[in-house]
């Protein structure tokens, strides 16, 4: 068998460098833990970004898909299929919303939100034609495509790939009054992370998502929730707007819609915000296929009955109160909700980088961001016990840099 090292010798070579992974290559996996090909066990503290809340290899989402790919697995959307009412039925039930939009990858559900939010504009609130803005948050991530990355305000993420897609408004996240300020007869949307995942899981103050529904509802603006990693349980809820009551215009849904097994996106909405879009106007080949259909009908059965939600939520607090006995110890700040967590290493000890490898060689994977922060977010199915280690190896981690 190829060794890793071996492995990693060829993935440099003939691999674009638009990553910069762990030395690790992983092999198999199941539940919270995953295998490298030299057999060496970790346990999966970021479940692919939120990709995987219901852990690898869950068997009611294998199942599924294994079902279908015996059957039917693409007929783009040039026909109908046996398994997109059920998903659309049961997605537009569980976000509470009349219509459903299914793409395949987060970025691309973002720029569905983008497309009907400015159609939506023209259409009803009667904006001029080629003159509506939607207000975005500084520090967000919402993937990267050409127009996405027009309003990142990271400059790795953003720089070099001008000239840049016009009809955005950047303001302070956190703070409603910078989106009321910003707000003008041209404004159709604001677009928000209820939580900041890439930035570093960062919470906005309290009554911020509730003050911004106030607002737009006022203003007639639509207000759209990028809930690609926050949503489908990650938070201790379906969706982290529900920590405050809040429910969005428009949900753009990502990551663990597709259980880890295939992209799986969607834009939910009512009708008179969806219904904007014609034939013709929109769409995706792989957009609602039958394999892609048949996973999220499983996820969205797994979500119906809370038990993740629950789960989430009682073990987030255990994360948390054992993240917190750390600050001082190495680690500056924690933040966080549910099984989501940033924790800010002093940086006169260690990068973020640093970390993450002497947690790798302790059998955690996690991920760095923005220097010094470590985000961990492991699939909710991890046990107590193994959550409790995973924290253990990262204060180890950081004492060993002291």
């Amino acid at each position: 068998m190829t060794s890793s090292s071996e492995l990693i010798g060829v993935i440099e070579r003939r691999s674009a460098h638009n990553y910069h992974p762990l030395p690790v290559v992983i092999r198999e996996a199941q539940g919270a833990w995953v295998t490298d090909v030299d057999g060496r066990r970790f346990l999966d503290c970021l479940a692919g970004y939120s990709s995987l809340n219901f852990g690898h290899g869950n068997e009611k989402i294998v199942e599924a898909a294994q079902r279908q790919l015996a059957r039917l697995t693409l007929t783009s959307r040039a026909f109908y299929h046996d398994q997109f009412a059920e998903f659309c039925s049961g997605l537009g039930d569980l976000t509470g919303k009349d219509m459903i939009l299914p793409m395949n990858t987060g970025a691309e559900a973002v720029e569905t939100a983008i497309k009907v939010a400015r159609k939506w504009g023209y259409e009803v609130k009667g904006v001029e034609p080629d003159q509506a803005t939607i207000i975005v948050m500084e520090d967000n991530f919402h993937g990267r495509t050409t127009t996405i990355v027009s309003f990142s305000t990271d400059p790795d993420a953003r720089g070099g790939f001008g000239p840049y897609t016009p009809g955005f408004k950047i303001v302070k996240y956190g703070s409603v009054e910078a989106v009321r300020e910003a707000i003008d007869a041209n404004t159709v949307a604001v677009l928000v992370e209820p939580i900041q995942g890439e930035a570093g899981v960062l919470v906005p103050p309290d009554g911020y998502l509730t003050q911004l529904r106030e607002l737009c509802t006022a203003e007639n603006i639509l207000m759209i929730a990028d809930e690609i990693q926050s949503g489908l349980g990650r938070t201790g809820r379906t969706f982290a707007c529900e920590h405050e009551g809040v429910v969005p215009d428009m949900y753009v849904l990502g990551k663990a819609l597709g259980g880890g097994v295939v992209p799986v996106s969607a834009v939910a909405a009512n009708e008179d915000v969806l219904g904007v879009i014609k034939p013709g106007q929109h769409g995706s080949t792989f957009g609602g296929n039958p394999l892609a259909c048949a996973v999220g009908n499983a996820v969205i059965e797994i979500l119906r009955t809370g038990e993740f939600q629950e789960r989430a939520a009682r073990l987030g607090e255990v994360l948390h109160a054992r993240l917190r006995e750390l600050v001082g110890e190495g680690v500056v700040t924690v933040r966080g909700r549910g099984l989501w967590a940033g924790v800010d290493i002093d940086p006169s000890l260690a990068t973020g980088r640093q970390v993450s490898e002497a947690l790798m060689a302790r059998g955690v994977l996690a991920k760095d961001t923005h220097g010094s922060t470590i985000r961990l977010a492991p699939p909710i199915v991890i046990s107590e016990e193994d959550l409790l280690w995973a924290v253990e190896q990262l204060a180890d981690a950081i004492a060993s840099f002291r």
